[in-house]
Protein backbone atom coordinates (compact mmCIF):
# COMPACT_ATOMS: atom_id res chain seq x y z
CA UNK A 1 0.00 0.00 0.00
CA UNK A 2 1.81 3.72 -0.69
CA UNK A 3 2.07 6.26 1.82
CA UNK A 4 -0.25 9.02 2.54
CA UNK A 5 -1.48 11.79 4.87
CA UNK A 6 -4.76 12.06 6.26
CA UNK A 7 -5.78 15.03 8.39
CA UNK A 8 -9.37 16.70 8.56
CA UNK A 9 -10.88 18.96 11.76
CA UNK A 10 -9.69 18.05 15.22
CA UNK A 11 -12.70 18.67 16.91
CA UNK A 12 -16.68 17.60 15.30
CA UNK A 13 -19.78 18.24 17.37
CA UNK A 14 -23.04 16.87 15.34
CA UNK A 15 -26.22 17.23 16.40
CA UNK A 16 -29.73 18.81 16.26
CA UNK A 17 -30.03 22.14 18.39
CA UNK A 18 -25.67 21.79 19.45
CA UNK A 19 -25.66 25.52 17.57
CA UNK A 20 -27.26 27.00 20.72
CA UNK A 21 -24.46 26.04 22.76
CA UNK A 22 -22.09 27.83 20.47
CA UNK A 23 -21.07 30.29 23.32
CA UNK A 24 -20.04 27.67 25.48
CA UNK A 25 -17.68 25.87 22.75
CA UNK A 26 -16.43 28.66 21.77
CA UNK A 27 -15.87 30.31 24.87
CA UNK A 28 -13.23 26.92 25.23
CA UNK A 29 -11.68 27.08 21.93
CA UNK A 30 -11.86 30.60 20.70
CA UNK A 31 -11.58 33.17 23.78
CA UNK A 32 -12.99 36.16 25.02
CA UNK A 33 -13.34 38.53 21.74
CA UNK A 34 -14.54 36.52 18.79
CA UNK A 35 -15.57 37.84 15.56
CA UNK A 36 -18.80 36.12 13.27
CA UNK A 37 -17.97 35.67 9.44
CA UNK A 38 -21.62 35.60 7.50
CA UNK A 39 -23.39 37.03 5.33
CA UNK A 40 -26.66 39.67 5.23
CA UNK A 41 -29.16 36.77 3.70
CA UNK A 42 -28.40 34.48 7.14
CA UNK A 43 -28.81 37.95 9.23
CA UNK A 44 -32.15 38.71 7.75
CA UNK A 45 -33.70 35.19 7.78
CA UNK A 46 -33.25 35.47 11.90
CA UNK A 47 -30.05 32.05 11.75
CA UNK A 48 -27.33 34.24 13.12
CA UNK A 49 -29.85 36.03 16.03
CA UNK A 50 -29.74 32.42 18.82
CA UNK A 51 -26.05 31.96 17.51
CA UNK A 52 -25.28 35.63 19.36
CA UNK A 53 -27.29 35.22 21.91
CA UNK A 54 -25.40 32.09 22.85
CA UNK A 55 -22.20 33.62 22.55
CA UNK A 56 -23.37 36.84 24.66
CA UNK A 57 -24.93 34.30 27.21
CA UNK A 58 -21.50 32.97 27.37
CA UNK A 59 -19.73 36.43 27.98
CA UNK A 60 -17.97 36.53 24.86
CA UNK A 61 -17.92 39.85 22.86
CA UNK A 62 -19.07 39.17 18.80
CA UNK A 63 -18.79 41.26 16.03
CA UNK A 64 -20.42 40.77 13.08
CA UNK A 65 -18.68 40.44 9.38
CA UNK A 66 -21.81 40.31 6.96
CA UNK A 67 -20.64 41.15 3.88
CA UNK A 68 -19.50 38.37 2.50
CA UNK A 69 -21.22 37.53 -1.19
CA UNK A 70 -21.38 34.42 -3.54
CA UNK A 71 -17.97 33.82 -4.68
CA UNK A 72 -16.01 36.32 -2.48
CA UNK A 73 -13.68 38.47 -4.20
CA UNK A 74 -10.23 39.38 -2.45
CA UNK A 75 -11.57 42.91 -1.14
CA UNK A 76 -14.48 41.11 1.19
CA UNK A 77 -11.72 38.63 2.39
CA UNK A 78 -9.32 41.83 3.42
CA UNK A 79 -12.19 43.34 4.56
CA UNK A 80 -12.78 40.68 7.09
CA UNK A 81 -9.05 40.17 8.35
CA UNK A 82 -9.34 44.57 8.76
CA UNK A 83 -12.61 43.55 10.93
CA UNK A 84 -10.87 41.03 12.81
CA UNK A 85 -8.14 43.41 13.89
CA UNK A 86 -10.46 45.99 14.66
CA UNK A 87 -12.24 43.82 17.22
CA UNK A 88 -8.76 42.66 18.55
CA UNK A 89 -10.40 39.26 17.88
CA UNK A 90 -8.89 36.55 19.44
CA UNK A 91 -11.27 33.82 17.73
CA UNK A 92 -13.18 33.47 14.06
CA UNK A 93 -16.13 31.71 13.52
CA UNK A 94 -17.54 31.06 9.74
CA UNK A 95 -20.94 30.97 10.09
CA UNK A 96 -23.18 29.93 6.19
CA UNK A 97 -22.67 28.30 3.08
CA UNK A 98 -18.75 27.56 1.60
CA UNK A 99 -17.71 31.37 1.02
CA UNK A 100 -18.61 32.53 4.74
CA UNK A 101 -16.34 30.11 5.81
CA UNK A 102 -13.74 30.18 2.99
CA UNK A 103 -13.75 33.91 3.89
CA UNK A 104 -13.26 33.30 7.99
CA UNK A 105 -10.43 30.34 7.40
CA UNK A 106 -8.08 33.54 5.24
CA UNK A 107 -9.69 36.70 7.84
CA UNK A 108 -8.46 34.10 10.96
CA UNK A 109 -5.18 33.66 9.08
CA UNK A 110 -4.58 37.25 7.50
CA UNK A 111 -5.54 39.09 11.06
CA UNK A 112 -2.29 38.00 12.41
CA UNK A 113 -0.61 40.25 9.97
CA UNK A 114 2.21 37.79 9.07
CA UNK A 115 1.23 36.88 5.61
CA UNK A 116 -0.27 38.64 2.14
CA UNK A 117 -3.02 36.95 0.78
CA UNK A 118 -1.07 37.35 -2.87
CA UNK A 119 1.38 35.24 -1.57
CA UNK A 120 -0.96 32.62 -0.53
CA UNK A 121 -2.15 31.23 -3.43
CA UNK A 122 -1.72 28.05 -4.51
CA UNK A 123 -0.58 24.43 -2.16
CA UNK A 124 1.13 24.58 1.25
CA UNK A 125 1.99 28.50 1.04
CA UNK A 126 -0.04 29.39 3.90
CA UNK A 127 2.08 28.59 6.71
CA UNK A 128 0.69 30.56 9.82
CA UNK A 129 0.18 31.17 12.54
CA UNK A 130 -3.77 31.94 12.33
CA UNK A 131 -6.62 32.81 15.21
CA UNK A 132 -8.69 30.13 16.68
CA UNK A 133 -11.11 29.33 13.74
CA UNK A 134 -14.46 27.52 14.76
CA UNK A 135 -16.74 26.62 11.30
CA UNK A 136 -20.42 25.98 11.44
CA UNK A 137 -22.53 25.24 7.93
CA UNK A 138 -25.57 26.18 6.75
CA UNK A 139 -25.87 24.08 4.21
CA UNK A 140 -25.13 20.47 3.16
CA UNK A 141 -22.50 20.77 0.14
CA UNK A 142 -19.33 22.26 0.17
CA UNK A 143 -17.65 20.32 3.24
CA UNK A 144 -15.95 23.43 3.83
CA UNK A 145 -15.65 22.69 7.38
CA UNK A 146 -13.16 19.98 7.16
CA UNK A 147 -11.16 20.96 4.13
CA UNK A 148 -7.74 23.24 4.19
CA UNK A 149 -8.90 25.24 1.00
CA UNK A 150 -10.39 28.60 0.29
CA UNK A 151 -11.21 29.85 -2.58
CA UNK A 152 -11.31 33.36 -3.61
CA UNK A 153 -12.29 35.26 -6.87
CA UNK A 154 -8.79 37.19 -7.86
CA UNK A 155 -9.69 40.09 -10.33
CA UNK A 156 -12.90 40.15 -12.80
CA UNK A 157 -13.38 36.29 -13.38
CA UNK A 158 -11.13 33.65 -12.29
CA UNK A 159 -10.90 31.51 -9.34
CA UNK A 160 -7.58 30.62 -7.27
CA UNK A 161 -7.66 28.33 -4.24
CA UNK A 162 -5.05 28.80 -0.88
CA UNK A 163 -4.67 25.20 0.17
CA UNK A 164 -2.90 24.73 3.41
CA UNK A 165 -3.07 22.40 6.73
CA UNK A 166 -3.36 25.65 8.53
CA UNK A 167 -6.67 26.30 7.17
CA UNK A 168 -8.49 23.04 8.53
CA UNK A 169 -10.22 24.77 11.59
CA UNK A 170 -10.11 23.91 15.32
CA UNK A 171 -14.13 23.12 15.49
CA UNK A 172 -16.81 22.00 13.12
CA UNK A 173 -20.31 22.36 14.51
CA UNK A 174 -22.76 21.14 12.78
CA UNK A 175 -26.43 21.64 13.27
CA UNK A 176 -28.54 20.00 10.80
CA UNK A 177 -31.83 22.26 12.11
CA UNK A 178 -29.78 25.12 10.41
CA UNK A 179 -30.60 23.63 7.19
CA UNK A 180 -34.26 22.93 7.89
CA UNK A 181 -36.36 25.37 4.72
CA UNK A 182 -33.60 25.47 3.16
CA UNK A 183 -35.16 26.44 -0.20
CA UNK A 184 -35.62 23.04 -3.28
CA UNK A 185 -32.86 24.33 -5.64
CA UNK A 186 -30.12 25.31 -3.25
CA UNK A 187 -30.79 21.93 -1.20
CA UNK A 188 -30.74 20.12 -5.13
CA UNK A 189 -27.31 22.29 -5.88
CA UNK A 190 -25.21 21.58 -2.66
CA UNK A 191 -26.65 18.16 -2.65
CA UNK A 192 -25.26 17.36 -6.00
CA UNK A 193 -21.36 19.23 -4.88
CA UNK A 194 -20.95 17.09 -2.40
CA UNK A 195 -21.76 13.79 -4.33
CA UNK A 196 -19.40 15.59 -6.87
CA UNK A 197 -16.81 15.96 -3.96
CA UNK A 198 -17.05 12.42 -3.04
CA UNK A 199 -16.87 10.94 -6.54
CA UNK A 200 -14.17 13.05 -7.68
CA UNK A 201 -12.46 11.77 -4.17
CA UNK A 202 -12.79 8.23 -4.66
CA UNK A 203 -11.11 8.31 -8.39
CA UNK A 204 -8.78 11.33 -8.40
CA UNK A 205 -5.31 10.48 -9.87
CA UNK A 206 -3.35 12.77 -6.60
CA UNK A 207 -0.78 10.56 -5.22
CA UNK A 208 -2.00 10.66 -1.89
CA UNK A 209 -5.68 9.24 -2.78
CA UNK A 210 -5.83 6.24 0.02
CA UNK A 211 -8.53 4.01 1.92
CA UNK A 212 -9.66 6.14 4.52
CA UNK A 213 -10.98 9.22 1.92
CA UNK A 214 -12.37 6.42 -0.68
CA UNK A 215 -14.17 4.70 2.16
CA UNK A 216 -15.10 8.01 3.30
CA UNK A 217 -16.54 8.69 -0.11
CA UNK A 218 -18.85 5.45 -0.87
CA UNK A 219 -20.01 6.48 2.48
CA UNK A 220 -20.91 9.84 1.95
CA UNK A 221 -22.31 8.55 -1.40
CA UNK A 222 -24.98 6.49 0.40
CA UNK A 223 -26.16 8.91 2.07
CA UNK A 224 -26.79 11.58 -0.08
CA UNK A 225 -28.44 9.20 -2.88
CA UNK A 226 -30.50 7.95 -0.01
CA UNK A 227 -31.72 11.08 1.16
CA UNK A 228 -31.43 14.26 -1.38
CA UNK A 229 -34.77 13.23 -2.83
CA UNK A 230 -36.66 13.60 0.66
CA UNK A 231 -34.59 17.01 1.89
CA UNK A 232 -35.68 18.70 -1.36
CA UNK A 233 -39.24 17.56 -1.45
CA UNK A 234 -39.46 18.25 2.17
CA UNK A 235 -37.60 20.78 3.45
CA UNK A 236 -38.04 20.22 7.15
CA UNK A 237 -37.84 16.24 7.36
CA UNK A 238 -35.22 16.17 10.26
CA UNK A 239 -33.64 12.65 9.00
CA UNK A 240 -33.02 13.72 5.82
CA UNK A 241 -31.56 17.02 6.57
CA UNK A 242 -29.22 15.28 9.14
CA UNK A 243 -27.93 12.97 6.58
CA UNK A 244 -27.63 14.93 4.11
CA UNK A 245 -25.11 17.19 6.62
CA UNK A 246 -22.85 14.36 7.19
CA UNK A 247 -22.75 12.99 3.70
CA UNK A 248 -21.57 16.57 3.41
CA UNK A 249 -18.74 16.54 5.87
CA UNK A 250 -18.00 13.06 4.71
CA UNK A 251 -17.36 13.82 1.09
CA UNK A 252 -15.52 17.15 2.27
CA UNK A 253 -12.75 14.62 4.81
CA UNK A 254 -12.63 12.71 1.41
CA UNK A 255 -11.60 14.86 -0.82
CA UNK A 256 -9.64 17.30 1.65
CA UNK A 257 -6.74 14.55 0.98
CA UNK A 258 -7.73 12.81 -2.06
CA UNK A 259 -8.04 16.41 -3.84
CA UNK A 260 -10.81 16.93 -6.87
CA UNK A 261 -10.47 16.81 -10.37
CA UNK A 262 -11.87 18.03 -13.93
CA UNK A 263 -15.65 18.30 -12.13
CA UNK A 264 -14.48 21.31 -10.20
CA UNK A 265 -12.00 22.88 -12.84
CA UNK A 266 -14.75 23.23 -15.79
CA UNK A 267 -17.24 24.57 -13.11
CA UNK A 268 -15.50 26.98 -11.63
CA UNK A 269 -15.80 29.93 -14.89
CA UNK A 270 -18.73 29.14 -14.85
CA UNK A 271 -19.47 30.48 -11.12
CA UNK A 272 -16.34 33.42 -12.15
CA UNK A 273 -18.14 34.16 -15.40
CA UNK A 274 -21.71 33.91 -15.42
CA UNK A 275 -22.06 34.05 -11.37
CA UNK A 276 -24.06 30.39 -11.45
CA UNK A 277 -23.94 29.36 -7.92
CA UNK A 278 -21.04 26.65 -7.07
CA UNK A 279 -22.72 23.47 -6.80
CA UNK A 280 -24.93 24.31 -9.84
CA UNK A 281 -22.00 24.98 -12.20
CA UNK A 282 -20.64 21.25 -10.96
CA UNK A 283 -23.86 19.54 -11.84
CA UNK A 284 -23.89 21.70 -15.56
CA UNK A 285 -20.60 20.10 -16.23
CA UNK A 286 -20.66 16.66 -14.11
CA UNK A 287 -22.11 14.34 -16.89
CA UNK A 288 -20.08 15.52 -19.46
CA UNK A 289 -17.01 14.90 -17.58
CA UNK A 290 -18.01 11.76 -16.01
CA UNK A 291 -18.85 10.19 -19.86
CA UNK A 292 -15.29 12.12 -20.61
CA UNK A 293 -13.57 10.06 -18.19
CA UNK A 294 -15.78 6.88 -18.10
CA UNK A 295 -12.96 4.49 -19.29
CA UNK A 296 -9.99 6.12 -17.69
CA UNK A 297 -11.83 5.49 -14.16
CA UNK A 298 -12.64 1.96 -13.66
CA UNK A 299 -14.03 3.42 -9.90
CA UNK A 300 -16.81 4.60 -11.62
CA UNK A 301 -18.12 0.69 -11.55
CA UNK A 302 -17.23 0.82 -7.83
CA UNK A 303 -19.17 4.33 -6.97
CA UNK A 304 -22.69 3.10 -8.94
CA UNK A 305 -24.20 0.79 -6.51
CA UNK A 306 -23.42 3.26 -3.71
CA UNK A 307 -25.76 5.75 -5.33
CA UNK A 308 -27.89 3.53 -7.10
CA UNK A 309 -28.07 0.07 -5.63
CA UNK A 310 -30.17 -1.74 -8.13
CA UNK A 311 -26.63 -1.83 -10.55
CA UNK A 312 -25.32 -3.66 -7.84
CA UNK A 313 -25.27 -6.98 -10.47
CA UNK A 314 -23.99 -5.15 -13.36
CA UNK A 315 -20.82 -5.73 -14.88
CA UNK A 316 -17.89 -3.05 -14.27
CA UNK A 317 -18.49 -1.46 -18.10
CA UNK A 318 -22.25 -1.15 -17.53
CA UNK A 319 -22.03 -0.04 -14.05
CA UNK A 320 -19.91 2.68 -15.08
CA UNK A 321 -22.50 3.82 -17.67
CA UNK A 322 -25.10 3.58 -15.18
CA UNK A 323 -23.44 5.77 -12.82
CA UNK A 324 -23.67 8.20 -15.79
CA UNK A 325 -27.00 8.13 -16.32
CA UNK A 326 -28.41 7.93 -13.27
CA UNK A 327 -26.76 11.17 -12.22
CA UNK A 328 -27.70 12.87 -14.89
CA UNK A 329 -31.57 11.56 -14.50
CA UNK A 330 -30.98 12.69 -10.82
CA UNK A 331 -30.34 15.95 -11.53
CA UNK A 332 -33.33 16.56 -13.58
CA UNK A 333 -35.32 14.68 -10.80
CA UNK A 334 -34.36 17.32 -8.24
CA UNK A 335 -35.07 20.11 -10.80
CA UNK A 336 -32.06 21.43 -12.26
CA UNK A 337 -31.21 23.22 -15.02
CA UNK A 338 -29.62 20.24 -17.22
CA UNK A 339 -27.69 22.35 -20.53
CA UNK A 340 -25.00 25.36 -20.18
CA UNK A 341 -28.26 26.92 -22.00
CA UNK A 342 -30.65 26.88 -19.76
CA UNK A 343 -28.94 29.50 -17.10
CA UNK A 344 -28.00 31.61 -19.83
CA UNK A 345 -24.92 30.78 -21.36
CA UNK A 346 -24.24 31.45 -24.55
CA UNK A 347 -22.85 29.15 -26.86
CA UNK A 348 -20.31 32.04 -28.16
CA UNK A 349 -19.07 32.07 -24.60
CA UNK A 350 -17.93 28.10 -24.63
CA UNK A 351 -14.26 29.49 -26.05
CA UNK A 352 -13.56 31.45 -23.14
CA UNK A 353 -14.94 29.17 -20.62
CA UNK A 354 -12.38 26.43 -22.20
CA UNK A 355 -9.53 28.88 -21.73
CA UNK A 356 -10.12 29.78 -18.23
CA UNK A 357 -11.02 26.09 -17.54
CA UNK A 358 -7.48 25.25 -18.22
CA UNK A 359 -5.54 27.34 -15.92
CA UNK A 360 -6.82 25.70 -13.18
CA UNK A 361 -4.17 23.23 -13.34
CA UNK A 362 -4.13 22.27 -9.42
CA UNK A 363 -7.08 20.21 -10.35
CA UNK A 364 -6.61 19.14 -13.39
CA UNK A 365 -3.30 17.15 -12.75
CA UNK A 366 -5.89 15.15 -10.46
CA UNK A 367 -8.10 14.10 -13.04
CA UNK A 368 -8.20 10.23 -14.39
CA UNK A 369 -7.56 11.65 -17.80
CA UNK A 370 -5.42 14.23 -18.84
CA UNK A 371 -7.64 16.84 -20.34
CA UNK A 372 -6.48 19.43 -23.15
CA UNK A 373 -7.97 22.88 -24.63
CA UNK A 374 -9.78 21.25 -27.54
CA UNK A 375 -10.82 18.60 -24.84
CA UNK A 376 -12.68 21.10 -22.42
CA UNK A 377 -14.49 22.69 -25.23
CA UNK A 378 -15.40 19.57 -26.28
CA UNK A 379 -17.15 19.10 -23.20
CA UNK A 380 -18.56 22.49 -22.66
CA UNK A 381 -20.26 21.45 -26.05
CA UNK A 382 -21.51 18.37 -25.04
CA UNK A 383 -22.73 20.39 -21.96
CA UNK A 384 -24.47 22.96 -23.79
Amino acid sequence: MPPFTFATTPTIVFGAGKAGEIGAIAAASLGPRVLVVTDRGLVAAGLLAPVLASLAAAGLAAAVHDAVEADPKEATVLAAADTARAHGATGVIGFGGGSSMDVAKLAALLAMGRERLADIYGIGNAKGPRLPLMLVPTTAGTGSEVTPISIVTTGEIEKKGVVAPVLLPDVALLDPDLTLGLPAPVTAATGVDAMVHAIEAYTSGSANNNPVSRALALEALRLLGRLLRAAVARGGDREARAGMLLGSMLAGQAFANSPVAAVHALAYPIGGIHHVPHGLSNALVLTEVLRFNAAHAPGYADLAPALFPETAGLAPAARARALVDGLAALCREVGLPPRLRDVGIPESGLDLLAGEAMKQTRLLVNNPRPITLADARAIYGAAW
